[in-house]
């Protein structure tokens, strides 16, 4: 399991100029070192805020990385739309999949996690899946680093 300190310092050592988020359930551990750290962090009310003011940061030349739960990108899906295809953005994001284990494992119901992936690809975004339990640090650090890296919109999904 990573502690919120190492992720925050693998955001940090990727590059990313800005968090722009909304804390909850797993990334909600991360607001104290984030807060703490030297990237600005942009709190939102809603998701598809989020989007828009991370597209605001990339047309500024910022490197912004927006980090929201699945239910949220799903919310978030019009302002995605707009980043991503009409003004081709190369939007980073960072999905939590809520219940994600427990619906593999049987153990929920929750719809969340079994429509989270299919969005992703319907919207024909370019993604990665980490699962913190069985994933390093080091795993997540590189992968942040390839996902600001790529001049394309992507995503990389953590499981919860």
């Amino acid at each position: 399991m990573w502690s919120p300190q190492d992720a925050v310092a693998a955001i940090t050592a990727a590059g990313f100029t800005h968090v722009v988020w909304i804390p909850d359930s797993f990334f909600g551990a991360w607001d104290e070192p984030l807060s703490r750290s030297l990237l600005p962090l942009i709190r939102v009310t809603r998701e598809g805020e989020a989007i828009g003011l991370a597209a605001g940061l990339l047309l500024g030349k910022a490197q912004p990385l927006v980090i929201l739960q699945s239910t949220g990108f799903f919310e978030a899906g019009d302002a995605l739309r707009n980043v991503i295809y009409d003004l081709q953005l190369p939007l980073k994001l960072l999905i939590g999949l809520r219940s994600y284990r427990a619906w593999k494992e049987g153990r929920s119901q929750d719809s969340a996690a079994r429509f989270a992936e299919g969005v992703v690809r319907a919207w024909q975004l370019p993604y990665q899946i980490l699962d913190p339990q069985t994933q390093d640090i080091e795993t997540f650090s590189a992968t942040l680093r390839q996902l600001n890296q790529s001049p394309y919109a992507a995503a990389l999904l953590i499981v919860e």
